[in-house]
């Protein structure tokens, strides 16, 4: 590959240090992809011959089948996938191959591949992440109107519906498609024909090439075109976004189907038991998926770190690109799959959400926007008699809603028998009507606008 300028091979460590096959192998496709439409281009403009352009053509082809059928041999010997693929197109095109490389450097080629496969990447994640939002939506539907405590600070706050707790999640992993949907529109330049740094003195036509390989157009400085990885890490920055949600939801299905919440069960399909304790359920997919924050996060700090002192434009350092991300978009598509196989396997057990809802003084909000909307009380003053009620059931150990109107009238003489009607759960979800409220007609219409949304997506 050196032609003339080295007289001897590199050192066993140095070829081992320095090929990146065993990578960025995963980039075959979107190699041949750049390398078809470079031909053509070359081809469009005269650089090229005809002749030429066909039989690269048709020896890109048949590699192409090779790759897919396993029967290609990848070499360490021609360090990356860029020559792999070029050697052997020599083998089967002759000269013809020599000519490809004409107007171009492994260094705007790579950069073209990788933009190719993260632009991929976050199609992929978006899709997916797709899939996961319906699973939460079907989960809402069913659970419109079922109550659970809603928590601040892990403790009972108030009163929703799990439905409306779909949603929150559903909402998050709207933004987080959003962000690969960013990420990809800013990626989507074509690096090719920047060449080695400089650009190229042939006649190239570099809109043709973007075209081909659908970018919105070429990026327009060569040195930028070459030493760029900020997509990569705007795209790793949405991933680690994403997967900090899937670890919340994990981390709250772990208290669902322990004992003492019991509000959810997972089947057999996403459990599994211990190896001495054989009554255990261990949530173990929720468990792993909540774990793959780490290792997602890692990849975007590891690429951070390599590219934050480098000098314009290319560095060797850059071919530590490749395996932090394919490894954070693996982690991401396997825990998204995982969370969307759970939500639809998760059976809910409304009687015990009822049930810890009606615990803690969930209603105390209630009580205290009663006093100020029937009383006429400042909502400070409301606070305080409230708590002090609060403090009066906690004392004996019962509910606000089991405490007679006698002792509530000990706090405060002017309460009457109507603040009892608010101070049910199902009063205080049904209550929650502001838009974007736990109200279980909220809920529906929320659903609604979702499902209008999403089959809108199909239809563009």
């Amino acid at each position: 590959m050196w032609g003339g300028r080295f007289a001897a091979g590199p050192a066993a460590i140095m070829e081992e240090i320095n090929a990146s096959i065993d990578v960025d192998k995963r980039l075959w496709r979107e190699d041949i992809a750049g390398s078809k439409a470079h031909a053509a281009m070359l081809a469009a403009t005269g650089v090229i011959s005809k002749d030429d352009l066909a039989a690269i053509t048709k020896g890109l082809d048949a590699i192409s089948g090779e790759i897919e059928e396993g029967k290609f041999a990848f070499s360490k010997k021609f360090e990356d996938i860029h020559m792999n693929i070029e050697a052997r197109l020599k083998a089967l095109v002759g000269e013809p191959a020599a000519r490809l490389h004409t107007a171009r450097s492994r260094n705007d080629q790579v950069a073209t591949d990788f933009r190719l496969w993260v632009r991929r990447a976050c199609d992929e994640a978006s899709a997916a992440l797709r899939l996961l939002q319906e699973a939460l939506l079907e989960k809402a539907e069913a659970h419109a109107a079922t109550i659970m405590p809603g928590y601040t600070h892990l403790q009972t706050a108030q009163p929703v519906t799990f439905g409306h707790h779909c949603l929150a999640y559903v909402e998050m992993f709207a933004r987080d498609r959003a962000r690969f949907e960013d990420a990809r529109a800013r990626m989507n330049e074509c690096p090719l024909g920047a060449a080695a740094l400089a650009g190229t003195p042939y006649p190239i036509d570099r809109a043709m090439t973007a075209k081909a390989l659908s970018f919105d157009g070429p990026t327009g400085n060569s040195l930028d075109s070459v030493s760029a990885r900020d997509f990569a890490l705007e795209a790793l920055s949405a991933a680690t976004i994403a997967a900090s949600h899937l670890s919340r939801l994990s981390e709250e299905i772990v208290f669902w189907t322990s004992p003492h919440f019991a509000f959810a069960k997972l089947s057999d399909a996403f459990s599994t038991g211990s190896s001495i304790m054989p009554q255990k359920r261990n949530p173990d997919a929720a468990e792993l998926c909540r774990a793959k924050i780490g290792r997602i996060a890692g990849s975007f700090t590891s690429l951070l770190f390599v590219m934050k002192g480098l000098p314009l434009a290319y560095s060797k350092d850059m071919q530590e690109d490749k395996a932090a991300t394919f490894q954070a978009f693996d982690d991401l598509a396997l825990a998204v799959a995982a969370m969307e196989g759970m939500v639809r396997d998760l059976t809910m057990n409304p009687e015990k959400m009822r049930a810890a809802a009606m615990a803690g003084y969930s209603t105390a909000t209630d009580l205290a926007d009663w006093l100020v909307r029937v009383l006429g009380m400042p909502f400070r003053d409301a606070h305080h008699v409230t708590g002090a009620i609060v403090a009066l059931a906690e004392a004996k150990s019962i509910r606000l809603d089991e405490l007679s109107l006698e002792e509530m009238q000990k706090v405060d003489a002017r309460i009457t028998k109507d603040v009892f009607s608010v101070l049910t759960v199902e009063a205080s979800v049904a209550s929650r009507k502001s838009y974007g409220g736990t109200a279980p007609d909220n809920v529906k219409q929320q659903i609604a606008l979702w499902r209008d949304r999403l089959s809108k997506e199909n239809k563009a």
